[in-house]
């Protein structure tokens, strides 16, 4: 089966970045020009995903309104002549590519976010992305990377990068037998393990290419790490019933959910903007050569 829909879990608080998401979806803070949530589904798109499903909370209506036809302001742009600023925003949501909403009424976790959005998805394979996990491979994306090797292999796929093993409690960490190089067949999962008993360093990420079985898991769930509902429980529990591989994707991941990670991702996409990156790396240098780091 083809990977058609794409759920992106975008409920949650963002207090990380607190007050500057009191009212702004963190998922909305931009990244150079685009916000956080494009890069996303961009990345998407270019893996062949037809239908965007987000889930929300109440308070995330300006994700709804980024996707949202803006007659309003197009018919201001073409009346100016600003031909290349209507581009930008027509382009958000190219032809032929669906957006729907589901609103995830308690943050329960991210099992739960994503057994929100079964009504939407049914019972076929789905992607779920993590927007706040950006992953620059300079090329079509991760996902792209993953549907590749779920075409090949038909099974559930999740992507995994290797951490210090002083940090696997921050993470979904797997054990695995090799089958090909980048990719593995995972033997068990566990969620956020302290160093001393963490099964490895192969950590789970935010991109996973999930059979549609994993929601009677989720559903049955009780609550995990945390006082949540993890996915991770559901993809241990997926494991007793099908092979769920781990893939080493090709490319560089920053955890916009975190200040620093945020940083990171923003000074890397400025040094690639064809507009900003030949003034902005000579700003960088004066920066540090003034500084003296």
């Amino acid at each position: 089966m083809k990977i058609r829909k794409a759920v992106f879990p975008v409920a949650g608080l963002g207090t990380r970045f607190f007050p500057a998401t009191k009212i702004v979806a963190k998922e909305m803070l931009p990244v150079v020009d685009k916000p956080i949530i494009q890069y996303a589904t961009e990345e998407a798109v270019n893996a062949g995903i037809t239908e965007l499903i987000f889930v929300i909370s109440r308070t995330k209506t300006s994700i709804q309104e980024h996707y949202t036809k803006a007659t309003e302001l197009e018919k201001e742009l073409e009346s100016r002549n600003k031909h290349d600023l209507l581009n930008t925003i027509t382009n958000i949501l190219p032809a032929g590519i669906s957006c729907a909403y589901v609103e995830q009424h308690k943050a329960l976790g991210l099992g739960h976010a994503v057994l929100c959005a079964r009504p939407l998805v049914g019972d076929e394979p789905f992607a779920v992305i993590l927007p706040d996990d950006m992953i620059d491979d300079d090329a079509s994306g991760c996902l792209q990377q993953m549907v590749q090797v779920y075409e090949q292999n038909q099974s559930s796929i999740i992507a995994i990068e290797e951490v210090n093993r002083s940090e696997t409690d921050k993470y979904g960490i797997v054990s695995t037998s090799p089958i090909a190089n980048g990719l593995h067949r995972i033997n068990a999962i566990v969620e956020k393990p302290k160093p001393d008993v963490a099964p490895s360093n192969l950590a789970v990420v935010g991109r996973y290419i999930l059979s549609g079985a994993i929601f009677d898991f989720l559903e049955n769930l009780g609550k995990g790490a945390g006082g949540e509902i993890q996915l991770t429980d559901g993809i241990a529990m997926l494991l007793k019933k099908e092979p769920v591989l781990a893939y080493e994707f090709s490319g560089t991941r920053y955890d916009c959910g975190s200040k620093i990670g945020y940083l990171k991702a923003t000074i890397n996409y400025a040094m690639k903007h064809p507009e900003l990156k030949h003034e902005f790396a000579a700003f960088l240098r004066e920066h540090m050569q003034a500084r003296q780091f």
